[in-house]
């Protein structure tokens, strides 16, 4: 039996995690989190391709990947885009992989444009505010998924 492939997908400024704000996201770096994903994963049975890029248009065309390749989820980090991207919230509208909204910290905690996400209305779920095990939470959700 193959594994099931997660796609893990981080958007802008994320590249920077350990060291920008680490009183908002933690001293945890963005390879320490792919590293932590892939190990967890491999208990859970599923392959885990972690990405970053600090373009909008690139998130698109991985979340179209994600559906070509018959993705069993996406984890989606947007970061700002998650408060301004029509592009993305209409991407996963038009893919079938369930797409999982994570964020490191909790945007109805921050400032009041954070509230707002155009990612939630197409997301399975969403998971905020727990830091690096955001992800993980992530994963686990993505794992029990049918």
């Amino acid at each position: 039996m193959s594994e099931k492939l997660v796609m893990v997908l981080n958007g802008p400024n994320l590249n920077l995690l350990g060291t920008r704000e680490p009183e908002i996201y933690g001293a945890t770096t963005l390879a320490a989190i792919d590293h932590a994903l892939a190990e967890r994963g491999a208990a859970l049975g599923l392959a885990v391709e972690c990405r970053q890029t600090n373009r909008e248009g690139e998130l698109v065309d991985w979340l179209h990947e994600a559906h070509a390749r018959g993705a069993h989820a996406v984890l989606l980090n947007a970061a700002g885009y998650t408060h301004t991207s029509v592009a993305l919230l209409d991407a996963i509208k038009a893919i079938t992989p369930p797409v999982i909204e994570i964020h490191l910290s909790n945007p109805h905690a921050r400032e009041a444009f954070r509230h707002t996400s155009w990612i939630a209305p197409a997301a399975r779920g969403t998971i905020a505010g727990f830091g690096a095990d955001s992800y993980l939470l992530g994963l686990e959700a993505a794992a029990r998924l049918s």
